[in-house]
């Protein structure tokens, strides 16, 4: 279950309302704007940077279903797995730095900790942490239903989380198969932790949020439950149809390193090309992050979808792929995409449960359109 489970910008971006009425920015805008009016999303928010290099912004919808407020160009959202790549971009820079060998089991590094059924840190590699072929067992299913309720306000250690994992079995040996698994990434945030004596949110802050520029991407301090500086407000529904929760507010300790970010269609832009020019990580590491498996069918909506070291690669409709993640967290759906030469296009609606029958599919196929749009 990809709970957690989506990338260049620059200045002068426009506003929908500011947008030309013309050609391709017409066409996105429309895009998203039938986000709100078919797939009933409460708002809709995209950046894209085109072939000619512009940075564009546009909204739909409401920011609040009770005042209607206007939706805040770049607005603030809550990135869910989007994490997961930053987090792994932090685990390669200290393999760069020698500080840490891919394929070094994790009990070189957290002596003792991964100790249960069918699970032994001396057989699991940092690699396949990275890559979800390490087989340990998805904690999120266990706490799901709780998180969308009454532990919404709930604080989770990292190690708690790590416990709810470890009481269950191995869901195959380390290596033998793939499992999207939001365990793996706890186990690399305390990993970074462990070998630079810091916190995960500073590591993150320092080696990648404020390496390149990323003004509206934070990690949520302990028992920050809001989301500072201009956002929509998030929303839930138990099915399609069904009255709108607001879910604003939670805890969202329980993603940590695997899920907690906050940041802006923009900002994902920005980072995952920064990514790709190789502007946080040396080539071969890089090279070892674009090295990807086969995942099973049913992961995603697109054919030939393929994980990397925290980097997914996506096929596009027009040929060629593009690079990103995926983001889902109570009330925020987000999914970003780069191309080779310097496209990008990030989408985020305010509801991480279809309000309609392949709401999330026309999502993605807004940045599939702007990818491969002339």
């Amino acid at each position: 279950m990809a709970v957690l489970a989506a990338a260049l910008g620059a200045a002068g971006a426009l506003p929908a309302s500011a947008a030309s009425s013309h050609g391709p920015r017409d066409a996105v805008r429309k895009d998203v704007e039938r986000l709100v009016t078919d797939a009933k999303f409460p708002a809709a928010l995209a950046a894209t940077v085109g072939r000619d290099g512009r940075a564009r912004d546009y909204t739909a919808g409401v920011a609040d279903v009770r005042t209607k407020g206007k939706v805040p160009v770049d607005g603030r959202v809550r990135a869910g797995s989007n994490t997961k790549t930053f987090t792994a971009t932090v685990v390669l820079q200290l393999v760069g730095e020698g500080k840490v060998d891919l394929d070094a089991p994790v009990e070189k590094y957290l002596p003792e900790l991964l100790r249960g059924d069918g699970i032994d840190g001396r057989d699991i590699k940092v690699r396949q942490l990275l890559q979800h072929t390490s087989g340990l067992p998805e904690y999120t299913v266990h706490i799901l239903k709780d998180v969308f309720g009454k532990a919404r306000h709930t604080y989770y250690q990292p190690r708690d989380l790590l416990d709810i994992a470890l009481k269950h079995k191995a869901d195959f040996a380390p290596g033998d198969g793939w499992a999207y698994s939001n365990t793996n990434y706890v186990v690399a945030g305390l990993l970074i932790e462990k070998v630079t004596g810091r916190p995960l949110a500073e590591q993150l802050t320092e080696r990648v949020i404020d390496r390149v520029g990323l003004r509206d991407t934070y990690f949520p301090g302990v028992g920050d439950e809001g989301i500072r500086g201009p956002h929509p407000r998030a929303y839930d529904a138990v099915r399609p149809g069904a009255r709108l929760t607001d879910v604003t507010r939670i805890d969202p300790s329980w993603g940590w390193a695997a899920g907690q970010l906050i940041s802006t269609p923009g900002d994902l832009n920005r980072f995952f090309s920064a990514l790709l020019d190789g502007k946080l990580l040396k080539p071969a590491q890089l090279a070892q992050m674009r090295t990807t498996v086969k995942v099973p069918d049913g992961f995603s909506q697109v054919k030939g979808v393929r994980y990397g070291l925290g980097l997914i690669r996506t096929p596009l409709s027009c040929g060629g792929a593009m690079w990103g993640h995926g983001g889902s967290i109570p009330g925020y759906y987000t999914y970003p995409g780069v191309t080779e030469d310097g496209r990008a296009a990030t989408v985020a609606v305010t509801a991480n449960r279809e309000p309609t029958k392949d709401a999330f599919a026309k999502a993605d196929a807004l940045v599939d359109a702007q990818l491969c749009r002339k």
